[in-house]
């Protein structure tokens, strides 16, 4: 039976998109704090152990596939999102239980899921490696724009809780069904006719490596830490936006909460956008034109006060943002081969959740200390400027064995 891989690819977004429903967590922190008397930086915290064990269970799900097949991997991963998202409606008073629910058991669901559309889909695209990849992860951006306003219509008809429920089993069955869908391609297929060009050929390497075989290479540390340090510069924004559009544009927090909205699209937009663009000019200097671009951006932020053009600057880095997630997978299947390329860039997304941690504090301390974001974000334009040498450098792997 002829298998159609833009059916592949449109099972693999869905799943994506249910999954990009973590990022809709905002509109349940204050219901939450307001609820049972929470802290909204407790509640929050809920957010950064889910993406913290995302980024971890991406790589044992990784390894899964390689072993199982992506389609257990993909179905396993769903049915657990969707449970820890259900689960988490017994939260009533019992923070740890909050933490445990939706942030571990939700976290690992969602980790195991992410990586299997990436996986397979790099498989079923040779030909359009960034695009596919950068689409795939798409959905994922795009999550939040689809979850945010069902969420917050069932919390004010039903409760915060309760909508925990009606999310985990809409995530379970919307999660399983597109799960059932993955499946690999035979063995070194490609689409017929095509084979890569030569400019192509050049930025990828002719070796299938294994994980262990990736990491014993300087290219796959080099890539972790691009990914690490785009991913620092764009979530340390999205971490502060409502209290920096505030801050900057002197607006109120309700107006504040709709630049939030409008600049989380550029978070989808970018990841389809530069993987497309990577096609064309490169993976390497794709990162190069976005690593500019949010030095430019990071330090001019501080300095406006106009709400559309700071709207319009927090879009463009939250692009530049999603643009890594959309650009790395296919950057990591051209370096080490699309074979292994669930637990290499499983791994790799560990980056995520270190980032996570380091890029949000980093701001949130030098606002601390300084009383202003100047500081912070003029620091991040300085990090970027030096890793503006990364992608500058790095070449494929050799490919002697």
């Amino acid at each position: 039976m002829k298998v159609n891989r833009w059916g592949i690819a449109l099972a693999g977004i869905i799943l994506q998109v249910v999954l990009g429903s973590v990022y809709a967590w905002s509109v349940f922190r204050v219901p939450l704090a307001k609820q049972f008397h929470w802290s909204i930086s407790q509640v929050t915290l809920t957010f950064t152990i889910c993406i913290m064990v995302l980024g971890f269970a991406a790589f044992f799900g990784g390894l899964w596939v390689n072993r199982s097949g992506p389609r257990i991997v993909a179905i396993t991963g769903a049915i657990l999102y969707g449970i820890g998202t259900a689960l988490a409606s017994f939260s009533a008073g019992h923070l740890a239980w909050l933490y445990l629910s939706y942030g571990v058991i939700g976290g690992i669901g969602c980790g195991f899921a992410y990586i299997v559309p990436i996986s397979v889909l790099v498989k079923w695209f040779p030909d359009r490696r960034g695009f596919i990849t950068g689409v795939a992860v798409g959905g994922f951006g795009a999550g939040a724009l689809v979850t945010a306003p069902i969420a917050t219509r069932l919390i004010a008809s039903v409760g915060v809780l309760t909508t925990f429920a009606y999310l985990g089993l809409a995530y379970l069955v919307f999660g399983v069904v597109s799960a059932f869908f993955m499946t690999n391609p035979p063995a070194g297929w490609a689409p017929t006719g095509w084979t890569p060009s030569p400019t192509l050929s050049a930025q990828r390497s002719s070796r299938e490596f294994t994980l262990g075989q990736a990491l014993g290479t300087w290219q796959w540390w080099a890539l972790w830490l691009i990914l690490f340090l785009n991913t620092s510069a764009g979530i340390s924004l999205i971490s502060q936006e409502s209290p920096v559009f505030q801050e900057l544009a002197k607006v109120t927090a309700i107006v504040a909460a709709g630049m939030v909205g409008i600049v989380s699209i550029g978070n989808a937009v970018g990841r389809i956008f530069w993987a497309w663009v990577s096609d064309g000019i490169g993976r390497r200097l794709t990162f190069v034109v976005m690593y500019l671009a949010q030095i430019a951006m990071f330090w001019a932020l501080p300095s406006l006060s106009a709400t559309a053009v700071v709207t319009f600057v927090s879009f463009l880095i939250l692009m530049c943002y999603g643009g890594g997630f959309g650009t790395m997978p296919a950057f990591a299947a051209d370096y080490f081969g699309s074979k292994n390329v669930g637990p290499i860039y499983g791994l790799m997304l560990t980056a995520w959740g270190f980032a996570s941690a380091f890029g949000p504090l980093l701001v949130a301390h030098l606002r601390q200390a300084s009383g202003t974001y100047r500081t912070g974000f003029h620091a991040l334009a300085g990090i970027l400027l030096v890793a503006t040498l990364i992608p500058l450098v790095i070449r494929p792997p050799r490919t002697q064995n």
